[in-house]
């Protein structure tokens, strides 16, 4: 199996006055896997809708290799979806619900009973083909949704945020699943998800999306490293971008302050420029140093066991720093700080400086 490129060009989506998804342009290669995030209502399962055909386009075009497949039904747009709920037939067994998509195109029995038992061999599924859904784990049934999925050989898979139902371990279980999954079948998955982790470990590419417009697209390293605005830098990454109001003055940052807080001067690893700036720091780019003449003071200590997260009050802004453990301080004590890696946003468009 390969997959299918996938083209949307200037998609756009509104109920009524209700802008959904406003001249959304992407382009997803052969065999890419493709993960959209963004804030609850930011459109990203609408899109996955409008690309499966469940919603209709309120403009653009959508085309799944060189077929344009917005004017067609679901079924004839060479597309299989994999739902949160796993949607499965609760009176068919594992073998009779991954065999249906075959069954309804009336496809040759002896290659419906070929394509399940292949689809059951890769995802660890023979042992279960004669049991029925009520009768599977959270993560089984995932993987006889996956499975019903895979014998279809669509062009594009859609996953719509499909491990959200299951515990933290099981998750990471099946991300790992997954990025087996992917390497085999060399499919082109579009997947939505508004897991931080999913998102970074799956993906070739992510797509930030906010208010239905796409904020910035690019590998996870890149939207981790080099964020296009302010919203980019805060919802990629956990714990979140620390962003603060600040002004370059002798080379380093000098923090803007509030609620009647002294200015304070915070060391930075490389020296800045002049002028204004939104100053965005990431938690684990922020050294910590226990100094009573230091110009943070620790509020909150969270320690997660090889790190702690230290949450911290500076110049009246709150801030986070993620550092190893043993840490040594706890809330009260005074601390000086340092920033690894600095980012620069414009105060006025919030976009990368």
């Amino acid at each position: 199996m390969s997959g299918a490129a996938l083209s949307l060009r200037g998609v756009a989506k509104r109920y009524g006055e209700t802008r959904v998804l406003d001249r959304v342009d992407l382009d997803v290669a052969a065999g890419e896997y493709l993960v959209l995030v963004g804030p609850s209502g930011c459109g990203k399962s609408t899109l996955l809708r409008c690309i499966a055909g469940l919603e209709t386009l309120s403009a653009g075009e959508l085309w799944i290799g060189e077929r344009r497949v917005d004017p067609l039904p679901p079924r004839d747009r060479d597309v299989a979806m994999v739902f949160q709920s796993y949607a499965l037939y609760p009176h068919m067994t594992v073998r009779e619900n991954m065999a249906f998509p075959l069954r309804i195109r009336k496809a040759p029995r002896d290659a419906i009973a070929a394509a399940v038992a292949e689809a059951a061999r890769m995802l660890d599924l023979e042992a279960l083909l004669d049991r029925k859904p009520a009768a599977l784990s959270g993560g089984q049934r995932q993987r006889v949704a996956m499975g019903r999925a895979i014998v279809r050989q669509p062009g594009v898979f859609l996953f719509d945020e499909p491990l959200s139902n299951l515990d933290a371990t099981l998750r990471h279980h099946m991300r790992v699943e997954l990025k087996r999954l992917h390497r085999r079948l060399g499919a082109t998955i579009v997947h939505v998800t508004h897991d931080q982790v999913e998102a970074l470990t799956l993906a070739d590419r992510i797509v930030v999306l906010d208010r239905g417009v796409v904020q910035q697209v690019g590998s996870p390293r890149e939207l981790y490293d080099t964020p296009s605005n302010t919203f980019v830098g805060t919802f990629v990454g956990a714990p979140s971008m620390n962003l603060v109001p600040a002004a370059g003055a002798a080379g380093q940052a000098v923090l803007e302050p509030r609620g009647g807080a002294a200015p304070v001067g915070l060391p930075t690893a490389a020296p800045l420029p002049d002028g204004r700036f939104v100053l965005g720091v990431r938690p684990s780019e922020l050294a910590v140093t226990l100094d009573p003449a230091g110009a943070a003071t620790v509020d909150v200590v969270e320690s997660l066991g090889g790190e702690a997260m230290v949450h911290l009050e500076v110049a009246g802004h709150p801030m986070v720093a993620l550092v190893r453990e043993p840490f040594g301080g706890g809330p009260g004590d005074r601390v000086g700080l340092r920033a690894e890696v600095v980012h620069r946003f414009d105060p006025e468009t919030t976009q990368r400086l």
